[in-house]
């Protein structure tokens, strides 16, 4: 970053591997952020030149070398890297000797494959809506599925005030599908199948773009050249910009065409 360059504060803190754009605007709302000892607005641009602490701890340009994680999360694991609020948080987890913060999120209940990393760059360009880099679930449910369903789950869902967009399921068993998605709405999988009348038993990521899980649950390890290089290469057309989930799919009126279900917690 030049001396003279100005660049959001969430930019700032991405670009230095400190946390994601999202993280940083979260910790921007609590208040945790000071630049030259004042509580910026959200928005506020800063230079190399400002004093930026977040909880009172001075952040700087990034210095640590790239680090790329391929990790297979446990259940019960939270993909945040405020290590105050969450005991069971990712980043203790790993415990790695620098700081790294994951791409997206799996939920707590979910397992499966997630990267960290302390690249703001690659962040932003995976996980913005508009770029469609796709995901592979395995996923296990409650009861029998059957052809109606995978055609629905195909086809397009209606939750959270927008319709899912249409992705690629197969059925693998009497109670398991394969989900291939492209989105990534909050709670997304387990809120179709609830709108089916369906609850999610078993939740696993197995592929993000190139790289697929190949390691035992509660291990990392790093990416191969071979890995990075390609999935480079696939990011090399993506977007940097951000772009609200909202705004990328379709949202046609929405009417109910099943039994839905509030989810119990």
């Amino acid at each position: 970053m030049s001396e003279n360059k100005l660049t959001r504060i969430n930019k700032f803190l991405s670009e230095v591997g400190y946390c994601s754009r999202r993280e940083a605007d979260k910790l921007i709302d609590a208040g945790r952020i000071t630049v030259n000892g004042n509580i910026p607005e959200m928005g506020t641009k800063v230079s190399s030149e400002d004093e930026i602490r977040v909880d009172g701890k001075i952040v700087g340009e990034q210095k640590d070398p790239p680090v790329y994680l391929i990790f297979h999360k446990p259940v019960g694991i939270v993909c945040t890297t405020d290590t105050r609020v969450e005991k069971d948080n990712i980043i203790d987890y790993i415990n790695y000797p620098t700081r790294i913060f994951p791409i997206g999120r799996l939920d707590k209940a979910s397992e499966g494959l997630i990267f960290l990393t302390n690249d703001g760059d690659i962040v932003n360009k995976i996980l913005r809506a508009r770029n469609n880099h796709d995901k592979e679930y395995i996923v296990d449910v409650d009861k029998p599925i059957d052809a109606s369903f995978v055609k629905r789950m195909s086809d397009g869902i209606p939750i959270l005030d927008t319709i899912t967009r249409k992705c690629e399921v197969e059925q693998l068993g009497k109670k398991r599908f394969k989900i291939i998605l492209t989105q990534g709405l909050n709670r997304q999988i387990r809120r179709m199948c609830e709108y089916l009348d369906y609850n999610v038993t078993r939740l696993k990521r197995v592929r993000i773009m190139n790289i697929n899980l190949d390691i035992p649950v509660g291990k990392y390890r790093a990416f191969t050249t071979a890995e990075l290089k390609e999935l480079n290469s696939l990011l090399e057309g993506s977007s940097k910009t951000f772009e609200p989930e909202s705004q990328t799919g379709n949202k046609p009126e929405i009417r109910p065409s099943g039994p839905r279900r509030r989810r119990r917690n």
